[in-house]
């Protein structure tokens, strides 16, 4: 029979090492690098019969989002995890090296789309139309992505301690609604405002906040087992109960 969850606050944890942290911690950088490098350059539509012509926010029967959104919310569901299960103390690491890991890619990818190209090799004008982006979405990535994980963080942890544990669908979801609004109103702005027509980059930031929240909901009974296993595997409840929130504390 499993022993029941050891219920602990962050200041318990100093010294503790963790089975899985480390994983986790790596496939929350992953998701980050890809997501923004794969799917933030790219605006699509999916053109949607049914929906009434003139109808927000899909005004001219096709619904505008931005490629990223099918797995960037993964990000922020491991976020969620990383929270509850191991506490604001260490997801701050998880972001402050998410963080790094954005600005050594925006560097890489200047340096490497400055280069000059090889004259057997055609490839540079698809190669900069592509990643002769990535400086600036990457700046608004930085931005928004740091903005709004810090607040997602602190949401979940909050609730977590408010609600003593229980629903944890309440501040998964929760705290999703104001870390993306965030994240949202910060990227795509920064991103996008004057490459795309104003109105796209105002309705995509809206649609996408949406859908992101959605997401959350959609994947909340993953985010149930995997917070379920975890926590049984490390034998540990850790509640922010003295924690400093501030996101430039020292991490321990």
């Amino acid at each position: 029979m499993e022993s029941p969850l050891q219920r602990i606050d962050t200041s318990s944890t100093k010294q503790r090492r963790f089975r899985y942290f480390d994983i986790v911690m790596a496939a929350f950088v992953a998701i980050l690098l890809l997501s923004n490098v794969i799917g933030a350059a790219k605006l699509s539509a999916v053109e949607v019969a049914w929906w009434p012509q003139g109808w927000w926010p899909a005004p001219e029967g096709a619904f505008i989002f931005g490629a990223g959104i099918l797995f960037f919310p993964v990000s922020y569901v491991i976020g969620d995890i990383l929270t509850e299960v191991y506490g604001y103390q260490r997801a701050r690491r998880c972001i402050w090296v998410g963080f790094a890991a954005m600005v050594f890619m925006a560097f890489m990818s200047f340096v490497v789309v400055a280069l000059p190209p090889a004259d057997s090799w055609d490839g540079q004008a698809a190669y900069e139309s592509v990643f002769g982006q990535v400086p600036r979405i990457v700046l608004a990535s930085i931005l928004a992505f740091w903005a709004g994980e810090f607040v997602n963080a602190f949401v979940l942890a909050k609730m977590k301690v408010w609600t003593a544990g229980k629903a944890l669908w309440s501040r998964t979801i929760g705290s999703t609604v104001f870390g993306q609004a965030v994240d949202s109103a910060i990227f795509y702005p920064v991103a996008f405002l004057g490459v795309w027509d104003t109105r796209d980059v105002l309705l995509v930031m809206v649609t996408n906040w949406a859908l992101k929240v959605l997401w959350e909901a959609v994947l909340t009974p993953v985010t149930y087992l995997v917070v379920s296993k975890l926590k049984r595997a490390e034998g540990i409840d850790i509640y922010d109960t003295g924690t400093n929130f501030s996101p430039f504390a020292k991490s321990e």
